[in-house]
C-alpha cells in the first residue's frame, strides 16, 4: 500500500466525500479538540480549587472537553485499571467526541507486554491513532556530544522496531511526535527507515523552530506521514543568550495556520487537530552557546539567521506566568484554551 493511500482510503473519507458540498463540507463540521498537555497545570494537579477543579483522569478531561464543546482529547493511557476502557468508551460514545490515546515506546523486549496491554486498552477505549514520542526531553538540552545524538537515533529507529508488530497486529496507527528532537529531514529518514502504513506522524505546528526549523518546511516534508497534529501558534524574541519561544493563543503568533491546516487535510482527510496551548513562561533556546550547537553539525547558518530574524521583528515581551498565584495561572489557562477554541470556530472553520 502506498504511502497516500494508507492516509486517505479510509471509510470515514469515503463517506465525507458522498456527503452534500463534500470535503468541504466535511472540514467545516471538525472541531478542534485537546491535548492533555494544554492543561498542564490542571492535570492531576495538587492546587485546591472551586473553579478549576483537578482532572484526576481521562474521563475527567473528558467531561470537560464536552463542556467547552471541544471535538475530542488525546490523553495518556498508562495505569488503568483492567475495567476503566469499558468505562471510558461508554462516557466517549454517549458524549461524541473522539479519542486518540498518548502511549510509551518499548525499550527492549521486556517492556512489549506492557506496550500491548496499553494498545489494546487504547483501542477498547475507541482510540483512532496512538500518539508517542521517541525522547522526552529537548535534544539540545540533553546530547552533550554528536555520538551522545547519533546512538540515540539508533536506538529510536529500534524501539519504533519492536513495536511495528504490535502495531500491525491490532490494526492500529502510531503517531509519533517531533518533540523537539528531530530535525525533519531526520524524521523523515526514520520513516522510511520503517516504511510502516502503521507509523506516521503527529505532527506539532511549533516544536521544530527551537532546532532552527520553519515549521512549513517541516510540514511539507512530513505532510504525507501525518496521522495526527498537535495544533499551536507561537511567538518568539531576542534574549541574550539566543531566543525566547512561548505558545501563544491561536492568531496571536506567527504561524500560517490556515496554509498548514490546509496542507494536512490535503494529506489526510480525516486528520485531528488537537491543541496544545501550554500556558508557561517562554523558553529558553540558548543558540548562541556551544553546547546547543554539539548535535546540529550541517545546521544551514540560513536556518539559524531565519529564526533569528523572526525573534528580531518581534517587540512584543512574551507572557510569563510564573509570578501569579496558583488560582490566576489556572484561570489563564482555561482562558487561554477557551479563546483558541473560540478562534479555531471563528477564523479556522471547525464549528
Amino acid at each position: 500500500m502506498l504511502r497516500r493511500e494508507f492516509l486517505v482510503n479510509t471509510t470515514g473519507a469515503l463517506g465525507a466525500m458522498s456527503l452534500p458540498g463534500g470535503l468541504s463540507n466535511y472540514f467545516n463540521t471538525t472541531k478542534m479538540g485537546i491535548v492533555v498537555h494544554s492543561y498542564a497545570m490542571r492535570w492531576k494537579s495538587k492546587i485546591t480549587s472551586s473553579q478549576y477543579p483537578s482532572f484526576n483522569d481521562a474521563i475527567d478531561l473528558l467531561d470537560h472537553a464536552a463542556a467547552i464543546n471541544a471535538g475530542g482529547i488525546q490523553v495518556m493511557v498508562n495505569d488503568w485499571p483492567a475495567d476503566y476502557s469499558k468505562k471510558f468508551r461508554d462516557k466517549r460514545e454517549k458524549s461524541g467526541l473522539y479519542f486518540e490515546g498518548s502511549i510509551t515506546l518499548p525499550k527492549s523486549v521486556n517492556d512489549l507486554a506492557l506496550f500491548e496491554s496499553q494498545v489494546i486498552q487504547a483501542k477498547e477505549a475507541g482510540a483512532s491513532v496512538l500518539r508517542t514520542v521517541t525522547f522526552g526531553p529537548r535534544r539540545y538540552e540533553t546530547f552533550k556530544s554528536f555520538k551522545s545524538w547519533t546512538d540515540f537515533k539508533k536506538q529510536a529507529l529500534f524501539n519504533l522496531q519492536l513495536a511495528e508488530p504490535i502495531l500491525k497486529k491490532h490494526t492500529i496507527k502510531l503517531a509519533v511526535e517531533n518533540h523537539k528532537d528531530f530535525r525533519s529531514d531526520e524524521m523523515l529518514t526514520l520513516f522510511k527507515s520503517i516504511e510502516s502504513e502503521y507509523i506516521g506522524s503527529n505532527f506539532d505546528f511549533g516544536n521544530n523552530i527551537a532546532l532552527l526549523e520553519d515549521p512549513i518546511v517541516v510540514l511539507d516534508r512530513l505532510a504525507p506521514y501525518v496521522v495526527s497534529t498537535h495544533i499551536k501558534d507561537m511567538a518568539v524574541t531576542e534574549y541574550d543568550k539566543g531566543f525566547l519561544l512561548s505558545e501563544v493563543p491561536l492568531g496571536t503568533g506567527i504561524l500560517d495556520l490556515k496554509k498548514m491546516i490546509d496542507i494536512c487535510k490535503k494529506n489526510n482527510p480525516n486528520v485531528n487537530f488537537n491543541l496544545e496551548m501550554i500556558t508557561r513562561d517562554p523558553l529558553e533556546v540558548p543558540v548562541y552557546t556551544k553546547d546547543y550547537w554539539a548535535t546540529f553539525m550541517d545546521t544551514p547558518a540560513t536556518d539559524l539567521s531565519n529564526i533569528m530574524m523572526w525573534a528580531k521583528d518581534n517587540k512584543k515581551q512574551l507572557p510569563k506566568i510564573s509570578s501569579l498565584s496558583d488560582q490566576d495561572k489556572l484561570k489563564v489557562e482555561e482562558e487561554n484554551i477557551l479563546a483558541c477554541l473560540a478562534y479555531s470556530r471563528e477564523k479556522l472553520n471547525m464549528n
